[in-house]
């Protein structure tokens, strides 16, 4: 019981600070937690499709087409395509997308070296091999749960 309280816990409080971080540090550029994501794997890329940005963000159709249709009205990312369905279609960031999105990179560079700054490398390396396995594990185990129930 021990290690389950610990693990949900602070995963859970890790999963918090992020989203208020992210609510805090973001608002000031015009933007929302939800649409930090899609603003960094768009500037990493330099475009994508919908479909793209739901397996790199890990969200659902409808979340990364809010996010977008919200990025794309607010004038920070563009869709040259006259496809109603449009989850194929590249979505670039504007010039504004881009000083935005350059801006929460830098400030997630920032916050990493300041949270992460009592890791050295090889600690950093481990934490982060140790939580892709976990992940990797669960995914496995949540797969065959779904399996199971079909």
């Amino acid at each position: 019981m021990e290690r389950f309280q610990a693990f949900t816990v602070l995963v859970t409080k890790i999963n918090r600070s992020i989203h208020k971080i992210k609510t805090y540090e973001v608002e000031s550029l015009g933007v929302k937690a939800q649409h930090v994501s899609a603003l960094f794997y768009l500037y990493k890329a330099g475009s994508l499709t919908a479909t793209e940005l739901c397996d790199l963000c890990k969200e659902d159709k409808s979340a990364v087409s809010r996010s977008l249709e919200y990025l794309e009205r607010s004038g920070y990312v563009y869709c040259d395509s006259d496809l109603k369905k449009r989850y194929k279609a590249e979505f670039v960031l504007t010039d504004k997308g881009k000083q935005v999105a350059e801006s929460i990179v830098n400030k997630i560079d920032g916050i990493l070296e300041e949270v992460g700054g009592a890791l050295n490398s090889e600690e950093r390396a481990i934490m982060y091999k140790c939580l892709n396995l976990i992940s990797d594990n669960l995914d496995s185990y949540v797969k065959n749960l779904e399996d199971r129930n079909i």
